[in-house]
Parts: C-alpha cells; sequence; structure tokens
C-alpha cells in the first residue's frame, strides 16, 4: 500500500469515528480534553528517545500523529482546517524556514542555519500580530 493510500485510509478512519455511527468517546473530545493525553504521548515519545529504543518510539510517533489527526478532526468539524491545511501550512513553513534550501541564502554553518530559523520565526510572529 502506498504512502498515500495510507494516509487517505488513516483520514477515513477519523471520518469514521466521528461520523454518525463513530465512537461516542471520540467525537464528545474537544482541543482542550486532549490537553492531557497529548502530553502524556510527548512523554512517552521522549523516553523511548532518552532510551533509543526505536521500536517503542514507531508506536510512539503513531500516537502522536494520532493526536495531530484527532486535533484537525475536531477543527474541521468545527470548519475551522482539515489535516490537509495542517500539512500545507507545516511544509510553507519548512520552505521559509530553509531559504539556504529553497532559496538563495548562503550559510557556512549549523549556527548560521539556526540562527537564520530564529530569526525567521521571530519575524513571522512580529507579521502575524501586526
Amino acid at each position: 500500500m502506498s504512502s498515500r493510500t495510507k494516509f487517505i485510509e488513516l483520514k477515513k478512519v477519523f471520518e469514521i469515528l466521528h461520523g454518525p455511527k463513530g465512537c461516542l468517546w471520540d467525537k464528545k473530545q474537544t482541543h482542550t480534553t486532549l490537553i492531557p493525553y497529548l502530553r502524556e504521548e510527548s512523554k512517552e515519545f521522549i523516553e523511548t528517545v532518552k532510551n533509543n529504543t526505536y521500536s517503542h518510539m514507531k508506536e510512539e510517533l503513531g500516537d502522536l500523529l494520532l493526536q495531530v489527526m484527532f486535533h484537525a478532526q475536531i477543527a474541521k468539524k468545527k470548519g475551522k482546517f482539515d489535516i490537509e491545511d495542517v500539512i500545507d501550512s507545516l511544509v510553507k513553513k519548512l520552505k521559509r524556514r530553509h531559504p539556504h534550501v529553497f532559496g538563495n541564502v548562503k550559510v557556512h554553518s549549523v549556527q548560521e542555519i539556526k540562527d537564520n530559523w530564529d530569526n525567521i520565526k521571530k519575524l513571522e510572529k512580529t507579521s502575524a500580530t501586526a
């Protein structure tokens, strides 16, 4: 099964879970009620990284992806955004923050890359509040 097919299947699973015949518990969740689960899954992933346990890391990354999908599905039901919007936003951010790869900026060190990232992030925050 291709990556695209797997992603489409994952989206369908969330649509079913939140649909008319879906899971009552899932449908009752909000961004706020899911915060403890996101924290817990993040902690579990961090623990697998510290232990360098790749088999568990894969599972914990799946649990983090579940959280991302869950929040995107809730937002979709509210008409705010969907998982494609999340992905589109991430792709744009990565391209903006890597001008040494996707633009004409020349860098000579990892520190320059980090400094550029931080400066671009500050500019984004400033323009978002303006």
